[in-house]
């Protein structure tokens, strides 16, 4: 199949590829060449169907994590957008509700729509979007690194939640992709102690080269506790009751993962009783990708260490697989049209 085709998953496990046709940008919009997407958990589970309905629409060409750079530019945009890199939230909020109002788009009040979920992604060779989506990126940068960048804005979230302050002793939970790059914006806080703890303890090397000060299996994390802060971003059965459990009484908690509905959940009498602050993240409003991104662009943030394998995009549905399988030597997956 040629470079001018796109992923098409028709339903949970059926997949085409299909001619691409790039469609000229309306008033307001660019028209991006894509050159990265990135495979995650996410789309694991649009491909297997696990997704909740209210987050999937079938068809769609997946893809939200991307980068690219802009070939055109509609009515109403700037010319200078054009021949830019960029990177592009997700979220299609209305931006006239009182959420989005006060700059909480993922919470947008017209319903949820994301690129890639509901609307088209990023798996084809180019993507038509509104132009205020987009984040311009310096003329130099990696482009396979940017696409990266939209995992890490959801962390940026929720680094911006944990409210970090220097000394402070920190601790996240689960060495995926999230984990590793919240290392990397948690270190810029300066904390005292900067821990990780995970099933995979080969990642540890990796984990230091983030910004952690340690790291501890999930399985042996018992007497550990007292911490200021914990960001859970694992998503697994018990992860955010274990991440509770590191906590000081009246410390911070901010959850990023979505766990498996039957899993062991939090117990609310602890949290009251500890005065636990609680905070949840799901997406990125364009505070955190301004944050990201900025982080990013002034080097203070480099996620090109985790990107394992690169594939063409024809190799969809191995590349999901590849990404599901947990082995060690499985880091990011990215997919060039």
């Amino acid at each position: 199949m040629s470079g001018d085709a796109a992923v098409v998953l028709d339903a949970p496990g059926t997949v085409r590829l299909t001619p691409h046709t790039p469609r000229p940008p309306g008033p307001g919009e660019a028209l991006v060449r894509v050159r990265a997407a990135g495979i995650c958990g996410s789309d694991r589970e649009l491909y297997l169907g696990s997704r909740p309905a209210p987050y999937a629409r079938y068809p769609v060409t997946p893809g939200h994590e991307w980068s690219g750079i802009v070939a055109e530019v509609g009515a109403g945009v700037p010319e200078a957008l054009a021949g830019r890199k960029v990177v592009g939230e997700g979220f299609r909020n209305c931006q006239v509700c009182a959420r989005c109002r006060t700059g909480e788009t993922t919470l947008c009040a017209a319903g949820y729509a994301e690129t890639g979920f509901t609307e088209p992604g990023a798996m084809a060779p180019t993507l038509t979007l509104p132009a205020r989506l987009l984040h311009p990126l310096p003329d130099e940068a990696d482009l396979d690194a940017a696409a990266l960048l939209e995992p890490a804005a959801c962390v940026a979230a929720a680094a911006l939640r944990a409210g970090v302050r220097p000394g402070d002793r920190v601790a996240v939970v689960g060495d995926g992709t999230l984990g590793m790059l919240a290392l990397g914006l948690l270190a810029a806080g300066s904390p005292a102690e900067l821990l990780l703890t995970g099933a995979r303890p080969e990642r540890a090397a990796l984990a230091t080269a983030f910004g952690a000060t340690g790291y501890r299996h999930h399985q042996e994390t018992d007497g550990l506790g007292g911490y200021d802060v914990v960001v859970e971003a694992a998503g697994a059965a018990g992860s955010a009751r274990q991440a509770a459990g590191l906590l000081r009484r009246g410390g911070r908690l901010v959850l990023t993962g979505l766990p498996p509905a039957a899993g062991p959940g939090l117990d609310p009498a602890a949290l009251v009783l500890a005065q636990t602050e609680v905070h949840t993240v799901f997406g990125a409003p364009p505070a955190a990708w301004a944050h990201a991104v900025r982080t990013f662009a002034c080097g203070l943030l480099d996620p090109l260490p985790l990107v394992t394998h690169r594939m063409p995009l024809r190799d969809y549905e191995k590349a999901v697989a590849l990404a599901g399988d947990g082995a060690p030597s499985v880091g990011k997956v990215l997919l060039h049209p």
